[in-house]
């Protein structure tokens, strides 16, 4: 399957609820963002969706969180919000930001508006779907660069935090 490159596409003018309890338009920040979309993260007490130790590319949304709080003083130097998105519900978002220290807020698109006007791309566990990971970087509210394979999640912020310095000095 062909995912298509959002380089030089529009944000969805489309509020999210975060974790932090306000709405974000990710459309309406001016400046750099990078917002890494998820699938999905685990929680106790609730077995991992069916098959998903079968989905490459599925795990590894701790490590990836918790790598973009180790770097966000990075991140702010340079100007730039970091934000999580998934389809997951708030309360779950919430849960996982509370547990592993997060400093920055997760969105949720759980009725989907956001990744429907992108199209992004989904996997499917079992009878559910969840949104494939990728990374965006956008300047204004327009993608500037997409990065559709993370084969490493845990490595994701500073490879996106390299890309970040190089297009800055452009």
């Amino acid at each position: 399957m062909i995912v298509a490159d959002l380089k030089g596409r529009a944000l969805p003018d489309v509020g999210l609820v975060a974790t932090l309890g306000e709405r974000i338009n990710l459309s309406r920040i001016a400046g750099h963002t990078v917002t890494f979309i998820y699938p999905w993260t685990g929680r106790e007490g609730h077995e991992n969706p069916h098959d998903w130790d079968n989905i490459i590319g599925a795990h590894g949304s701790t490590p990836q969180a918790l790598a973009y709080t180790k770097l966000l003083p990075q991140f702010a130097e340079l100007g730039t919000g970091v934000f999580g998105l998934s389809s997951m519900r708030t309360a779950w978002q919430k849960d996982f930001a509370t547990n592993n220290l997060l400093q920055f807020p997760l969105l949720s698109d759980e009725q989907e508006f956001f990744a429907n006007a992108l199209a992004l791309q989904w996997l499917r566990a079992g009878a559910r779907q969840f949104l494939s990971r990728r990374t965006l970087i956008c300047f204004n509210g327009v993608v500037v660069m997409d990065r559709r394979t993370i084969p490493h999640p845990e490595d994701d912020a500073g490879q996106t935090l390299a890309l970040l310095r190089v297009l800055m000095k452009r």
